[in-house]
């Protein structure tokens, strides 16, 4: 990965983020992560990290609901390794709700996290990557980027901005080495995802396999959910020189719910 030798990952101490954070490592570079957990556990996904292959891993615990700590988290980052070559913008929450229900703390959380905090941590990587002459933001948006389901309007909203902001900030990097692209998983079972799940099992009175089933195969044609690894590898090809003309896209990775 030409000009990698850092990655910075938000939401990375489970589901798609760890997975992407594993990835990475295991291409030798440095790893930032941030994320919720216990000191112990962040601790041990650290280890875990270097343990495959990273040079150093360490967790920045910026609250990604607060603009200026989100710019604090990448410039600390940059200035700790001598600069970020691949930002991965993963951190997401999910609140399920009828617009006309839907908490209005909840809606300012939901975007916040999902789609201000993409902007902010963006716009302060892109000044080192231009820095640098090279770089490659990655933002993790959804299906629900691309069409909706009822009440997640928080969700689905920040998500579609995601895709309108990878797209604007392609076109302003577009004649320099940096790129800005978009992955949009289908389900896949992070802690997200089986909390919403849970929540369908229990008031349907079903089991949480039987609810899993039923949720995937509801909207992906595959029945099958997305796996967390296979959107690494696709985090990794989109950093690799291989993918130096992609830009601005959306790659999706949805079993086929788009095709319908």
């Amino acid at each position: 990965m030409m000009g990698a030798q850092h990655a910075l990952i938000t939401g990375a101490t489970s589901g798609i983020g760890l997975a992407i954070a594993r990835r990475l490592a295991g291409q030798g570079m440095n790893i930032t992560i941030s994320g919720l957990g216990t000191a112990k556990d962040i601790a041990a996904i650290c280890d875990s990290l270097m343990g495959a292959g990273a040079l150093m891993a360490t967790h920045d615990p910026a609250d990604m609901r607060d603009p200026l700590a989100v710019r604090k988290m990448i410039d600390n980052a940059a200035e700790r390794f001598g600069g970020i070559g691949i930002l991965v913008n993963n951190a997401g929450i999910q609140h399920v709700a009828a617009v006309t229900a839907f908490p209005i703390d909840k809606w300012d959380d939901v975007l916040a996290i999902n789609l201000s905090a993409v902007f902010h941590a963006s716009a302060a990587a892109a000044v080192h990557m231009v820095t640098a002459g090279w770089g490659r933001i990655i933002n993790i948006s959804s299906v629900h980027g691309l069409v909706a389901s009822p009440d997640k309007a928080a969700y689905v909203a920040a998500k579609h901005g995601v895709i309108g902001l990878t797209k604007t900030m392609a076109l302003e990097h577009a004649r320099g080495a940096i790129t800005v692209n978009a992955i949009c998983p289908g389900w896949v079972k992070t802690p997200l995802v089986e909390q919403q799940i849970a929540a369908r099992a229990k008031a349907s009175g079903t089991s949480f396999d039987e609810e899993a089933n039923r949720l995937v195969a509801d909207k992906m044609p595959s029945w099958t959910f997305t796996d967390a690894d296979d959107v690494a590898a696709a985090v990794q090809f989109l950093c690799g020189p291989a993918s130096a003309s992609i830009t601005g896209t959306s790659l999706i990775m949805d079993g086929g719910w788009t095709a319908q």
